[in-house]
């Protein structure tokens, strides 16, 4: 919205009138200022409201079930405490971001209608299962058919966007690879693809928000790095030097990237180690989501599982547990996902946080290494 503060000049200096005030809203024209704009509005909203967020939670009586003595014994006496810590904390961070993003990014562009919307229908399906949850005062929520079959009409959704445009579409169709130079040709193929990093990424962050402050640090950083990525996919002379594909449209996710970047911070603010409040299901699909549908229009879709290693760890540690249960009758880990195995191994909660942030740190360096190898 403030974007209109730029063509406003124009319009003026066009009109004659030539000060230092009306040159000085040329800066409004550049992603990189209005996106360290829209990260440090994003933080200050969670910073400023996060109280009220956390009073009215407790005052609805939407606290976190925690499963049961019977059911997971060990985990209980870790986290028994947490009982009755409000949750759907994610709301925060989805006003947050959506309120920065309109703030900041240039409003006529669709990439930012299409990963807002998309991040508000995956934080709506957190939110409705956090409900039930909440109501029945278990740890069930929605079924996995229901959420599924959601999620695809999401990915469906993604395909008649770029079906809509031929120029987009082309490019949509093709699956870029790294360390190759040559994307391999998905055709409507695309469309598994879209369903894949969209149920893939929401349901990874959703397993990694276990533990305080957990998800929100590690997100903090993808978006970050996707941000860049965002960034550098627009700028023809870098996108050609490295080799990946220009997406001129994609500029503005950058804004989008570093709102969800500063909210996921602000959030922490609240959620550290001990959290004074969680996010939630509708914080942990709709920041899934988002980095999903920005690796999409980006075209980095693959790059996803490096730069989001955490998530990938963590997501697969819980195939890994359930797959050689079902084969062998025998576990893998102590408990799944693999941050309560190092739990139930003798580390402390906040030993286990850190040491995952500074693993989410790694894997988004390596994944910004790996543009140069092609």
């Amino acid at each position: 919205m403030l974007y209109y503060l730029y063509e406003l000049s124009e319009s003026l200096l066009k009109a004659g009138l030539d000060n230092d005030l009306v040159k000085a809203l040329n800066v409004f024209q550049y992603i990189t200022f209005r996106s360290i704009c829209a990260a440090v509005t994003a933080f200050l909203l969670c910073l400023l409201f996060g109280n009220v967020v956390i009073r009215k939670l407790i005052s609805l009586k939407f606290g976190q079930p925690i499963r049961t003595k019977e059911e997971v014994n060990k985990l209980f006496e870790l986290h028994g405490s947490k009982k009755g810590t409000p949750t759907m904390g994610g709301v925060l961070i989805l006003g947050a971001v959506v309120l920065s993003s309109l703030l900041w990014a240039r409003p006529t562009n669709g990439f930012v209608w299409l990963v807002l919307i998309s991040t508000l229908f995956l934080g709506g399906i957190g939110f409705y299962d956090d409900y039930l949850k909440v109501a029945k005062k278990n740890s069930a929520g929605i079924s996995s058919r229901l959420k599924f079959g959601l999620q695809c009409l999401l990915a469906a959704g993604f395909t008649l966007f770029f079906i809509s445009d031929a120029a987009l579409w082309q490019q949509a169709q093709s699956l870029y690879i790294p360390f190759l130079k040559e994307p391999f040709h998905l055709g409507y193929l695309a469309f598994v693809l879209y369903l894949l990093v969209i149920v893939g990424t929401s349901n990874a962050v959703n397993l990694t928000d276990g533990l305080d402050g957990l998800a929100a640090g590690c997100s903090t950083t993808v978006a970050a790095t996707y941000g860049m990525l965002a960034y550098v996919a627009a700028t023809a002379p870098a996108a050609n030097y490295l080799q990946i594909p220009n997406v001129p449209a994609a500029g503005e996710l950058t804004v989008l990237c570093m709102a969800l970047a500063g909210a996921c911070l602000g959030f922490l603010w609240w959620n550290c180690h001990p959290a004074r409040v969680f996010m939630g299901d509708t914080g942990s699909l709709a920041i899934g989501g988002m980095l999903g549908a920005v690796a999409i229009c980006t075209k980095q879709e693959l790059l996803l599982i490096i730069v989001g290693g955490v998530f990938v760890i963590e997501a697969g540690s819980v195939i890994l547990q359930v797959a050689s249960f079902k084969s062998t009758g025998k576990r893998i880990f102590k408990m799944s996902p693999i941050h309560h195995h190092f739990e139930l191994s003798g580390w402390k909660e906040s030993t286990v946080i850190v040491r995952f942030w500074i693993m989410s740190i790694l894997f988004a360096l390596l994944g910004l290494a790996t543009l140069k190898l092609r």
